[in-house]
């Protein structure tokens, strides 16, 4: 571990300073968002314009690389970020915000590929193990940091944005001023989605339904905790509560994952997951439409005020139950091809859990337009019911076999499949799969 720190602190020191401030940042917004007033829809399409610019950049960085090369894709991609920041300081208007959430997405999946490609370089076999557990670590760390800045100053004066650009800019100093070469690029090819789905069709569905619940709770968890009136400091803490939930639950779930069929942990997290969503909104103290409601008063031993110490709680679990489902689902994907597939497999469900993800926050928002702050809930729970319905049909429907190549890899929330090439039995199959070609 010391000489992989050692070889890529420079690179490591710069990620984590740019995911401090891309955490600090989508969440500034959620909250600043509700203090405008922006609408629900205005607030889920700017939160959407992130994912499109990373749906679009994710197509679009590899060729820039190949072409320019690393550092000043890296440097073009942290400048764009910077600049992002200070458009949303500068002009507070929705359709501003989208365009600038759209750059923000574009420029921080080209800082993603650049490192990851950067690490997969840096690794050997014996040693991409410890790499992918440092790069998870710092990213939850990171992201956890940058909830903890929210409490810096008032999100609506201005500073905080210029602290998101100062941190953007500092960023680059570690990574321009290394003097080991950069790596040579390599593109990932993907499956088409058709493919995927003759592959998979329970892990392909998954897949989408979970880019619709993942682009939810990562967007707009500070827009409904807002909301809920709590104060800044208490966002604060719910946030990183629920970044470290995705972070400590995958571990436990995937060592399960391991050893039964897959699909049945996916299942039985999505069922725990609508239970955690339920007690959330009975706990909150917030109400539904009327017929509901009605019918929830009937059980004395639901409080009707917000309870936050039960709500902190059961928002928690529901973020560990749901934010560790990518790695299970793309371990089960990996259970039915064979292994020289695996990294475009991967490629492939990004692009579909791209595709959930750009329209998650707008549907969301929609949602909590509709039926109040549980609208969040709500619009999570129906997500999760169409995984769990069509994943009990597979099931009876189709035996489970068990892919002795594929295991359960823990991946940050960012991953793309540059970063999948870090687990280290894929990359001891693609070097092999090199030397017979």
């Amino acid at each position: 571990m010391y000489k992989v720190l050692k070889n890529s602190w420079a690179l490591f020191a710069g990620f984590a300073i740019l995911a401090t401030a891309h955490g600090f940042q989508g969440n500034l917004l959620g909250v600043r968002s509700v203090i405008e007033e922006f609408n629900y829809l205005a607030t889920g399409s700017l939160m959407s314009g992130y994912f499109v610019g990373y749906f679009v950049g994710a197509n679009l960085v590899p060729n820039l690389v190949s072409r320019v090369g690393h550092i000043r894709v890296f440097a073009a991609a942290a400048s764009l970020a910077s600049l992002s920041s200070l458009i949303h300081a500068t002009f507070v208007f929705p359709t501003v915000w989208i365009l600038a959430r759209f750059l923000t997405g574009f420029s921080m999946i080209g800082i993603f590929i650049i490192v990851e490609s950067w690490l997969n370089d840096r690794a050997n076999n014996r040693t991409r193990g410890q790499v992918l557990s440092l790069y998870m670590f710092i990213t939850y760390f990171a992201f956890a940091t940058g909830n903890i800045l929210l409490n810096v100053s008032s999100p609506v004066k201005y500073e905080p944005f210029i602290l998101i650009s100062i941190l953007f800019s500092v960023a680059l100093v570690p990574i321009l001023l290394t003097k080991r070469k950069p790596p040579k690029f390599k593109k990932t090819s993907s499956m088409k989605i058709k493919e995927l789905y003759k592959a998979s069709p329970f892990g392909t569905l998954a897949m989408l339904c979970v880019g619709f619940i993942y682009s939810a709770i990562l967007t707009l968890s500070s827009v409904y905790a807002t909301k809920m009136n709590l104060s800044i400091f208490e966002v604060s803490i719910l946030l990183i509560l629920i970044t470290l939930a995705g972070a400590f639950f995958q571990w436990p779930l995937g060592y399960i994952s391991d050893k039964m069929d897959r699909r049945k942990v996916i299942i039985v997290s999505a069922l725990f997951a609508i239970t955690f969503s339920i007690l959330a909104i009975l706990f909150s103290g917030t109400s539904l439409p009327n017929a509901f409601t009605q019918n929830l008063t009937k059980f004395n031993y639901f409080s009707t005020a917000l309870d936050k110490g039960k709500l902190f709680i059961f928002v928690t679990l529901l973020a560990g139950t749901t934010l560790t489902l990518f790695p299970i689902i793309l371990a089960y994907v990996n259970d039915n091809i064979s292994k020289d597939k695996f990294v475009a497999a991967g490629a492939g469900l990004n692009i579909i859990f791209g595709l959930g993800a750009m329209g998650g926050p707008i549907l969301c928002s929609l949602s909590m337009q509709t039926f109040g702050p549980n609208g969040f809930f709500l619009y999570v729970i129906f997500f999760l019911s169409i995984l769990t319905l069509f994943g009990i049909y597979r099931v009876n429907v189709n035996t489970y076999e068990e892919n002795p190549d594929s295991t359960f890899t823990a991946l940050p929330k960012d991953i793309t499949p540059l970063g999948i090439e870090l687990d280290p039995d894929t990359a001891v199959d693609l070097s092999n799969q090199e030397v017979k070609n």
